[in-house]
């Protein structure tokens, strides 16, 4: 397991040690790990959307783009 180094401003820092009954390290570090996938699910989901738009469009492309109707050469 690495270590981190954080600085806290000392009211917070006070306010915390009121407060002696949480372990503060735990507290920072599922913090941390729920944000990282927060952030992973956003990855995932806009890569997702990105690629499903691109296949829409391609789609769209390929059923409007025929030589017999030349009114959507200029849709996409």
């Amino acid at each position: 397991m690495t270590n981190i180094t954080l600085s806290i401003e000392d009211k917070i820092y006070e306010k915390m040690r009121s407060y002696s009954e949480i372990k503060w390290s735990e507290f920072v570090r599922k913090s941390i790990k729920k944000r990282i996938e927060e952030l992973e699910k956003l990855d995932s989901e806009e890569k997702e959307s990105l690629i499903s738009m691109l296949v829409s469009e391609i789609s769209l492309k390929e059923a409007w783009d025929n030589e017999y109707d030349e009114r959507w050469d200029e849709v996409l």
